[in-house]
C-alpha cells in the first residue's frame, strides 16, 4: 500500500501535504498512517518505514504529524504502544 502511495499519490513531494500547503481530505484520511507506523513497528518489531524507500511520503508523515492542530490532538506515544500491544496479544490469542 505504501508502495502505490509512494508511486501514485498526485502532488505528493510537490507541497507540504497532498493536495497543497493545506491539509485535506487525502491527508485526514491517510493521517492515523502517520502517527501508528512508528508504534506498529515497535510493538511488531518489523521496519517499515526503511530510511530513504519513501521518498516522498516520509516527509508527508513528518509535516502532517507536526501541524500544530494535529499535533495537539495525538495520542500519547506511550498510549499507543499499550494499545497496540493488547490488540496484539488479543489478536494471537485468537488463533
Amino acid at each position: 500500500m505504501l508502495e502505490i502511495i509512494e508511486e501514485h499519490a498526485p502532488g505528493l513531494g510537490q507541497k507540504k501535504f497532498f493536495g497543497g500547503d493545506k491539509i485535506g481530505m487525502v491527508d485526514l484520511a491517510l493521517g492515523q498512517l502517520a502517527h501508528w507506523m512508528g508504534a506498529i513497528e515497535e510493538v511488531t518489531g518489523v521496519q517499515i518505514m526503511e530510511a530513504g524507500k519513501f521518498p516522498r511520503l516520509e516527509p508527508w508523515m513528518k509535516n502532517f504529524k507536526e501541524d500544530p492542530v494535529i499535533k495537539e490532538n495525538l495520542p500519547e506515544f506511550k498510549d499507543m504502544i499499550a494499545a497496540m500491544k493488547r490488540r496484539r496479544e488479543t489478536l494471537l490469542a485468537s488463533k
